[in-house]
């Protein structure tokens, strides 16, 4: 009867627990999670890339977002960081927002990594279209997940 009791208190004690650290979660560090800047490397020299001549992707956002040029480490190009002026509500940048393309952090990452690609080599490469292959249904899978991980860049 007692090992039942102590195994009840542990399973409240973990509950309580878990309640902490989720409420530990929500507060300060999950608002610093919104205000991190996103950056990227870009193989060019960092005078060829100015503030004010950004690309197209990046223009889009105007004032709304702040942006840092500098030269990257180890003389490689050049690092483009960006992020977001206004803090987003918490419920944006959860896990379900994020799995439901409703993260704002998400667009403002496809344009990033679009500016990349239009500062070093001019253009935003895309897959063929319809593709070369034959549709089954492991290429179905790996398709929605592809573009299910175009705002996150990872699949």
């Amino acid at each position: 009867m007692t090992s039942r009791r102590s195994l009840w208190a542990a399973a409240a004690a973990l509950a309580a627990g878990a309640v902490v650290v989720r409420r530990s979660m929500v507060g300060p560090a999950d608002r610093a999670a919104t205000d991190r800047w996103l950056t990227v490397t870009i193989n060019r020299a960092p005078s060829d890339i100015q503030p004010d001549k950004l690309p197209v992707p990046l223009q889009e956002y105007g004032d709304r977002i702040e942006t840092r040029i500098r030269p990257a480490p180890g003389d490689r190009g050049t690092e483009l960081a960006v992020r977001l002026r206004e803090t987003q509500p918490g419920a944006s940048g959860s896990v379900p927002a994020r799995l439901a393309g409703q993260d704002p952090r998400q667009d403002l990452r496809r344009a990033l990594r679009e500016a990349k690609a239009l500062l070093e080599a001019g253009e935003v490469l895309r897959p063929d279209a319809p593709s070369s292959t034959h549709d089954t249904p492991g290429g179905r899978l790996v398709g929605l997940m592809t573009r299910r991980a175009g705002g996150e860049g990872v699949l």
